[in-house]
């Protein structure tokens, strides 16, 4: 990490004036980076290609330890910290934070550190902080004058320096549920007088994220139960038609159309035809209908909606042409039973714990935010370079939600009226959203509303474009800007990379591989069954186990009874440790079960209660969580009993036993 630096001589040149705390050799900015090694080792190569004659030079303050004096936006000179005493300063920056309820505190510069060792040392239980400092050389600066490692070794700091969407998104991943638990902004006045933009970007962004984290949170727990009971009732079709591994990579170097619904889609519809046998067309579910009354028959079409009245995207169709059904176990059967073409299902984790690996072992796709990005993640499968997007729009093109003959619009045609026109539709569903609405930069530059949702998903997408080798073009025409895509018309898209024909052998798979195979139905049935019987004899230990954390509840205070309940709950949790998969789809249609114990456990280390407080506090916990899961074991067994039911009905249908 250190090799070529020089010594003492040449370590002290650049400070100017050098406080009390800064060092004569290497060792607190070799401390310090040790942390920061080992959490962030792409930051701290950055920290230590700043070169010593960059380093900023400090002063020490009256107290001693050091400060910093820097120019601010408007040329005046701004201290970062006290000069009298920083480290009391400190200490009444972090008074001024509430720390009794956020789990993740944003805070708005470095500085030499100062602030963010003295919001370290009040942090409670899993807290972290995430720090935005776009100056790498005020950084090192504060690494080699602040003694920051217990801080940086903690892995409960996280450092940002770049406004960049895809950076942001790689850094804060591994702390989502933390930051929806809750996250306060904190300023740091000093230094938002040097960088002010930056961070307010920073915060923007950060917040945004955060709601990002919210909704992906709730709609896993929420969706949970409705998201397996589709699963279990696709399983049929999960098992006895073909998987999409024989489409990795098939497509290779050839262009890949990702077809949406927005609004802009009817500006280059008509385009599409003539692109058929030039580029691998992969639908949305919603557009399906429209490309077919076009006469363009899409080569692949996705589906991951839970709901029921997604069957209406597929209904009255009578011929599929040839349209392959890329879709995850998770979409609502009744999509899965409607389509009438060639259909492949995801691997899915609850359908292997159904099934067994043997029986449920597949190829997969990153799980779809939307069925767009499921469209995105299949032409990538395919190998498609370029991906070009059209009807992508993440935003009200021209005022409107849909695109011109979209299922919507069908469903509105009987309120319309000389008072009542599809414009007006089109803005009620936008307006109905005004407390949501937000602008961000068009495609050509201009302000363009989107919502909460769209929002999101275009996060999404724009994280998936950094991490995508393959080119992505954006020939929407309109929506919003998207980071990382290159935006041109459809017609210059397809004049540059659409000019070769598909070679149709590349479709035999459809032809060669059986649509549906009936023989893999029984053992797969007498599978579910036997999962169905280890999860009543594993609701029988869950209840035995609440019984007995009530009697604990009530023997707190009584050691001798206590241990000796404590040693028959002990014997039960071992024989429930000899259930582990059922324990899983347990949890899995039960998300609220989890939820909530992992809020009570980070509530619980943050206030740090001892004794009876502390084993009360325990208990509750427990009982709730097992209070859940029982709950949650009634439905799985509900959910598998139907699903048993559905292998039946297909299994008589096709005559096999």
């Amino acid at each position: 990490m250190m090799a070529g630096r020089r010594g003492v001589a040449g370590g002290s040149r650049g400070f100017g004036r050098v406080s009390t705390e800064t060092m004569t050799d290497y060792s607190v900015y070799l401390r310090n980076m040790a942390g920061l090694w080992r959490h962030d080792a792409r930051l701290a190569m950055q920290i230590d290609a700043v070169p010593d004659e960059a380093i900023l030079p400090t002063e020490p303050s009256k107290s001693g330890p050091g400060t910093l004096a820097m120019e601010a936006s408007d040329g005046k000179r701004v201290w970062l910290h006290s000069r009298y005493d920083p480290r009391a300063e400190a200490e009444k920056f972090v008074d001024g934070i509430d720390m009794s309820e956020a789990f993740c505190f944003v805070v708005g510069g470095f500085g030499l550190g100062h602030h963010l060792k003295a919001l370290y040392e009040r942090l409670r239980g899993d807290a972290f902080i995430i720090v935005t400092e776009p100056n790498l050389v005020l950084i090192r600066t504060a690494l080699m004058h602040v003694d920051l490692s217990d801080l940086l070794n903690s892995g409960r700091c996280v450092i940002l320096t770049q406004a960049e969407t895809s950076h942001l998104h790689e850094k804060l991943q591994p702390h989502n549920t933390m930051m929806m638990l809750g996250t306060q902004i904190v300023s740091h006045p000093a230094s938002n007088r040097i960088a002010g933009e930056f961070h307010a970007a920073l915060r923007t962004m950060i917040t945004d994220y955060a709601s990002y984290c919210r909704m992906t949170v709730m709609t896993l727990v929420g969706n949970s139960r409705i998201t397996n009971t589709n699963v279990a009732n696709n399983l049929p079709t999960y098992v006895a038609t073909p998987p999409i591994d024989v489409l990795q990579g098939r497509y290779a170097g050839y262009p890949g159309i990702v077809v949406a619904a927005g609004p802009s889609l009817h500006r280059n519809i008509d385009l599409l035809a003539e692109l058929s046998d030039r580029a691998v067309i992969c639908t949305v579910q919603s557009t399906y209908k429209t490309l077919l009354r076009r006469d363009i028959a899409p080569d692949f079409v996705t589906s991951l909606d839970f709901h029921e009245q997604s069957r209406r995207f597929f209904e009255g169709i009578e011929d599929f042409r040839g349209t392959h059904l890329v879709a995850e176990p998770k979409a609502t059967w009744h999509v899965i039973d409607t389509f009438k073409g060639p259909v492949s299902l995801l691997y899915n984790e609850f359908a292997e714990k159904c099934l067994g690996k043997d029986l449920a072992y597949r190829g997969g796709l990153p799980a779809g935010t939307t069925v767009a990005h499921l469209a995105f993640y299949l032409a990538q499968y395919l190998g498609c370079d370029p991906i070009i997007f059209v009807g992508q729009d993440l935003a009200f093109t021209d005022h409107s939600y849909y695109a011109p003959g979209s299922p919507a619009h069908d469903g509105w045609r009987g309120e319309l009226n000389r008072f009542n026109a599809m414009e007006t539709k089109e803005w009620e569903k936008i307006i109905r959203a005004r407390k949501v609405l937000r602008k961000v930069p068009d495609v050509h530059g201009q302000e363009i509303y989107t919502d909460e949702q769209m929002f999101t998903y275009l996060q999404q997408f724009q994280s998936d474009f950094a991490k995508c080798p393959a080119r992505i073009i954006d020939a929407t025409e309109g929506g919003a800007a998207k980071v990382g895509a290159e935006s041109m018309t459809l017609a210059e898209a397809a004049a540059r990379f659409c000019t070769r024909p598909i070679p149709r052998q590349l479709d035999a798979y459809r032809a060669e591989a059986p649509v549906f195979e009936a023989g893999r139905l029984p053992p797969a049935r007498a599978r579910l069954a036997a999962r169905r019987e280890e999860l009543i004899k594993f609701r029988e230990l869950c209840q035995k186990t609440i019984d007995l954390l009530r009697k604990l509840t009530d023997l707190a205070d009584k050691p001798g009874e206590f241990n000796r309940v404590v040693a028959q709950v002990d014997e039960v949790r071992s024989r429930v440790q000899q259930h582990q998969t059922v324990y899983e789809m347990v949890s899995g249609v039960s998300q609220m079960a989890e939820l909530r114990r992992f809020t009570a456990d980070r509530k619980i280390k943050a206030d740090d209660p001892s004794g009876l407080d502390r084993a009360r506090r325990q208990l509750t916990r427990d009982v709730d969580f097992i209070e859940h899961m029982l709950e949650g074991c009634d439905a799985l067994d509900k959910i598998l009993s139907g699903a048993i039911e559905r292998f039946d009905r297909a299994m008589e249908a096709r005559g096999v036993s």
